[in-house]
């Protein structure tokens, strides 16, 4: 828990600091570039991740990886600033809450809708409709497929889940029976 919630005072940091769109995009490529490096490079993950190796060494392997690339200064500072801090472990909570973070900062409701089957895109086009009236504003929808819904919808926005699958009912029945 503690560490989402670094996790997301870093991502709010970069955040507060884009201008446009444009920046935006550039700057998560760019982030991810780098993710993707240290996921594939084992020696660079072991490297970053060892306690044991002097810090003045890491700043020094993260120094070198950013000179080779010709990434923005903003990204550039970032990712040393996770090294010297020692959160390079918060790496990957931060790619995937970038995008979302920037979508609240203008405005957009990111929700994650899960089903246990694909949907159409025109079932696709009338759910966000519908959730963009609730929402009273624009909203980024991010499908997901989970086969134990059996059928229906699961929505999550943040820390709240509105489940209206079959599953969900079956539970929600279930709960009821054990009450009464």
């Amino acid at each position: 828990m503690r560490s989402q919630i670094l996790a997301k005072r870093y991502t709010q940091g970069l955040v507060s600091s884009i201008k446009d769109q444009k920046e935006f995009e550039t700057l998560f490529q760019q982030l991810g570039v780098f993710f993707g490096l240290v996921l594939e490079c084992e020696q660079l993950r072991q490297a970053l991740a060892n306690p044991f190796l002097p810090r003045t060494r890491k700043i020094q392997i993260g120094k070198e990886i950013v000179s080779r690339r010709k990434w923005a200064e903003k990204i550039s500072r970032f990712i040393l600033l996770l090294i010297e801090n020692d959160r390079i472990g918060l790496l990957g909570d931060i790619v995937e809450s970038f995008p979302i973070l920037w979508d609240e900062r203008r405005g957009i409701s990111t929700i994650e809708v899960f089903s246990a089957v694909p949907l159409k895109d025109d079932q696709k086009g009338r759910l966000k409709e519908k959730l963009e009236i609730l929402e009273r504003g624009p909203v980024s929808l991010k499908y997901r497929i989970d086969p134990e819904l059996i059928g229906g919808l699961s929505l999550r926005k943040g820390n709240i889940v509105y489940d209206v699958s079959i599953k969900g009912s079956l539970e929600n029945l279930k709960e009821k029976i054990i009450e009464e």
